[in-house]
């Protein structure tokens, strides 16, 4: 069986990639990803994930390597991970007391055996109306310049969140049912 290799540097990815029971290790890719702001968020995604996964591929031609790229979407605008606070508090006030939709894009690659699997994840998170008080408690609590939308799920949400459909792996940063699907026809879990 091949090695698995996680082809991103992401604390969230790793630890919810480790609760599928699968071995694996983290390369990161040493990539620019494609970040543009009026991008179409599925393709920008699917674009990330399988540039990611290419790059370590290319470098371990007998692993499975498993790259993802997520992002958040509201009003035809991508929301990816905010330069500042003052991006980061502008990000939040846009997604105040509305509803936005997270996309992550999956790409296995195995150079070895060409083996190319690719998937689109997509969930809807609704925000609570939220006033300076509550963003300021937020930002004070959460380090929200690593994560797309300026915000994490998995951090505080009853501050934030009022609700989501779809997958919660997703919108933390890795749909693990998908990855799980994905890892099962790369023949690696069962």
């Amino acid at each position: 069986m091949s090695e698995l290799l996680l082809a991103s540097a992401s604390p969230r990815r790793r630890e919810l990639l480790a609760q599928l029971g699968v071995a694996f290790r983290i390369v990161p890719a040493e990539v620019t990803e494609h970040e543009a702001p009026d991008a179409d968020p599925r393709h920008m995604v699917a674009h990330n994930a399988a540039l990611k996964a290419e790059w370590v591929s290319a470098r371990h031609p007998t692993a499975t390597v498993l790259g993802a790229d997520t992002t958040v979407f509201i009003d035809n605008v991508v929301l990816n991970k905010p330069r500042d606070p003052a991006e980061a508090r502008a990000m939040l006030r846009q997604l105040s007391g509305r509803m936005h939709t997270v996309f992550t894009g999956l790409a296995v690659r195995r150079g070895e055996d060409g083996l190319k699997l690719d998937l689109g994840v997509a969930s809807d998170v609704t925000f609570k109306p939220l006033d300076d008080v509550t963003i300021d408690r937020y930002l004070s609590l959460v380090h929200t310049l690593d994560k797309a939308g300026g915000y994490a799920i998995q951090e505080h949400a009853e501050l934030i969140v009022a609700g989501f459909t779809g997958s919660l792996t997703n919108i933390i940063g890795l749909p693990l049912e998908e990855t799980k699907q994905l890892l099962t026809r790369a023949g690696l879990t069962h």
